[in-house]
């Protein structure tokens, strides 16, 4: 390869999961991360917006999510995220519900709805204080009763990932998503060695191969950047201003008690004075 390249940039992440010619890709990668959700293996899977490089390297605000239904009716939506921030678990739930009810046209009725399932793949931690790499949301109570078999949400935090050896297909693939960044295939290490890999390391050499490819990368990269950067500062720009509410409510607190004292000390005066 001539250059690194990242398969976590979206423009490769899409080009990945979403592209036609790489469909069984698509397909390994959902029998991989829902394995021990699954009845039975995926074995057909329609992409319901396939990855266009002409399209997508030509607009920086392209879809950059993976939509797919199954033989079932099941849909599937993927997604990479590179930066967290305070609203991102709205944002998750939003668009699972957006999926969700937009299968039914009007006048269509309920039973017509078909699970649909979200993964998010995401850079940064997003729950904190857990050192659990990958966690499944479902609708349940408090008993753990299921309300719907029809909702699942999925993150997978490879920030925490660490495996010192692959032992399964989920863990081949967040390994690459991980450190796809420093992989050259010309001397892949023996985790990388499957068809699969083999066939997703080809994705990334035509990214790095063609000058016109590589150059949209490194635009897309750029961009990725810039934003990261706005949302970085408008963070701690919302930290300062939530530091210094704080600082004014805890000062407005010991004014009003300093106050409170000094009536106390009077009140107790005036009643010393009486008494004398």
């Amino acid at each position: 390869m001539k250059h690194f390249i990242d398969p976590k940039i979206d423009c490769v992440f899409k080009a990945l999961l979403g592209a036609e010619n790489n469909r069984n890709l698509l397909l390994h990668f959902l029998n991989a991360i829902l394995d021990s959700e699954l009845d039975s293996p995926i074995t057909q899977v329609e992409i319901l917006n396939p990855y266009n490089d002409k399209e997508f390297l030509n607009n920086k605000l392209s879809i950059v999510d993976v939509k797919a239904r199954d033989s079932e009716g099941h849909i599937y939506q993927i997604e990479i995220q590179l930066s967290s921030y305070a609203h991102l678990p709205a944002r998750i739930l939003y668009t699972w519900a957006d999926i969700y009810s937009k299968q039914l046209q009007d006048g269509q009725k309920f039973h017509l709805l078909r699970p649909t399932y979200s993964i998010w793949l995401l850079t940064g931690n997003l729950i904190k204080g857990d050192s659990d790499y990958i966690h499944s949301f479902k609708i349940r109570d408090n008993k753990g009763n299921c309300l719907s078999q029809h909702c699942g949400i999925w993150l997978l935090e490879l920030e925490k990932f660490n495996a010192q050896q692959i032992e399964n297909e989920q863990q081949r693939w967040l390994n690459f998503f991980k450190v796809g960044n420093q992989l050259n295939d010309d001397k892949l290490p023996d985790w990388m060695t499957t068809t699969e890999m083999r066939q997703a390391m080809s994705t990334l050499s035509q990214f790095s191969e063609k000058e016109r490819d590589y150059h949209a990368y490194q635009a897309r990269q750029n961009y990725l950047r810039q934003q990261g950067t706005i949302l970085y500062e408008l963070d701690e720009e919302r930290k300062a201003k939530e530091a210094e509410r704080r600082a004014k409510e805890e000062a407005l607190e010991a004014k009003n008690e300093a106050l409170a004292e000094i009536e106390r000390l009077k009140a107790l005066l005036a009643k010393n004075n009486l008494d004398s």
